[in-house]
């Protein structure tokens, strides 16, 4: 039950989370912005969906229970949806499930953006680790660790890329550099 309660909330919360995308991708694209990455995109999507349906079927099928760690993984899961939020609350109108690109600007610098580069992306690292742990899906978490640090390994050379030609990305890097 407790199962149940979770994935449906979270899988609320990530509906939620397209819509504001797709007000925020109208919004910077009537300011001028462009969209990189399209190629890759459909299968973050299909990523994204089996990751949910694996989950469902390993916990379903198997009738896995929570973990004896539950209470500890649980609180750290809310912790990393407290900086889900604090992501893109930060990023406001530039945060988008795309990457999308409105050139001439600057990067935000605030939030935990002003402590790293690509929080959000740790965040979603944790809870496809994190949420499968609670309830002993093991090959979940193995399987679809793997297969996001693959989509990563793509996404994030074509957002910095995207980023250091079209906003003031590369000098925030070097300031933050040499504050280091």
């Amino acid at each position: 039950m407790i199962f149940l309660i979770i994935i449906t909330l979270v899988i609320v919360q990530r509906i939620i989370e397209l819509i504001i995308a797709k007000r925020n991708e109208a919004l910077m694209l009537s300011k001028g912005a462009y969209e990189v990455g399209k190629e890759h995109y459909p299968y973050m999507i299909a990523f994204h969906t089996f990751f949910f349906l694996s989950l469902m079927f390993e916990v379903m099928y198997f009738q896995l229970t929570t973990s004896v760690l539950f209470p500890i993984l649980f609180s750290f899961f809310i912790i990393v949806q407290c900086i889900r939020i604090w992501c893109l609350t930060s990023l406001g109108q530039f945060w988008n499930t795309k990457i999308i690109i409105l050139p001439g600007t600057n990067v935000v610098k605030k939030g935990p953006y002003k402590f790293f580069r690509h929080p959000n992306y740790v965040v979603v690292c944790t809870e496809i680790v994190l949420l499968p742990l609670m309830f002993e899906a093991y090959f979940t978490a193995i399987v679809f660790t793997i297969l996001n640090f693959a989509m990563l390994s793509v996404r994030i050379p074509i957002e910095e890329k995207a980023l250091m030609e079209k906003t003031n990305y590369t000098q925030q890097f070097k300031r933050n550099a040499s504050i280091s």
